[in-house]
């Protein structure tokens, strides 16, 4: 065997879901091959098939590294991030790619997400205080001690990607169901020591379609590709209304502002910045 070929790149089969609603009767699987250097995710992978095979391909995606969750996607049966998964990672010659389940499809790897956002935004996800002119004009910062921030932190992480929607057993069959990631912010908020406004939350995350919907399967927290664990913030969610029905919950009051800092001095002089080389 040539050194050239010995060191020319794997190839792998990409089969991924076509469907353009209004133009194809229904879904379809195509194939394409893809060579598949050491390093090389399942985004680099669309974007070779995009660049060299087939320009009409479609799907989401922004940063490339993680963050933004656009490119969530289901690929080899599980809810995943396209850019953060080698291809080599997945163990497999054939990489299937479809849409995440529980979201209608705009165009083949692109699903619509405007019931998802909806649903974060009737729980209100942003801190809610009794003193509104304090938030409009503010004049200092809320207090926050590192033990207060503890209790949230986690949920916080959430960059709504949707794949703890596309995984839930209970979406799939109620489509007015708030969903985990919602309820998981929900609760990051109201666990904010911050925030006063868990009442005006209840009428949303209490309803039919809210927290007790939850089966409690695990399946939210098992494909986040955050370790934000929506399924413990809807159990801390259901403690915290049996509590408070039950009177064991006093009323929330948001932490008072901190008190400003004058005068401050570092504890210990920084080091002076090396002169210049050159």
């Amino acid at each position: 065997m040539s050194e050239s070929h010995a060191n020319a790149p794997q190839k792998v089969i990409f089969e991924v879901l076509r469907y353009i609603p209004g133009v194809d009767a229904k879904p379809r699987m195509q194939s394409y091959e893809v060579p598949a250097p050491k390093g090389l995710t399942v985004l680099d992978g669309l974007l070779w098939i995009k660049e060299n095979l087939d320009p009409t391909l479609s799907w989401r995606s922004s940063c490339r590294m993680g963050v933004c969750g656009s490119c969530a996607m289901f690929i080899n049966g599980l809810p995943r991030l396209a850019c953060a998964n080698q291809v080599a990672h997945l163990h497999s010659d054939k990489i299937i790619i479809k849409p995440l389940p529980n979201y209608a499809i705009i165009r083949d790897l692109v699903p619509d997400l405007e019931p998802f956002f909806a649903k974060h935004a009737a729980i209100k996800p942003f801190l809610i205080r009794k003193n509104i002119e304090e938030l409009d004009n503010p004049t200092g910062e809320f207090f926050q001690s590192k033990e207060e921030l503890v209790n949230y932190i986690q949920f916080a992480y959430c960059i709504k990607c949707g794949a703890c929607l596309s995984a839930c057993p209970t979406v799939a069959t109620d489509d007015a169901y708030l969903g985990p990631q919602a309820l998981a912010q929900a609760w990051r908020y109201i666990a904010d020591a911050r925030d006063e406004g868990a009442a005006e939350r209840e009428e949303e995350i209490f309803s039919a379609h809210g927290a007790f919907r939850c089966h409690f399967a695990g399946a939210c927290s098992e494909v986040c590709p955050k370790g934000v664990d929506p399924a413990f913030a809807i159990q801390l969610m259901k403690q915290f209304m049996f509590k408070k029905k039950l009177g064991g919950c006093k009323e929330q009051h948001g932490s008072e502002l901190a008190p400003p800092v004058e005068n401050w001095v570092p504890k210990k002089e920084y080091p002076k910045a090396p002169e210049h080389s050159l």
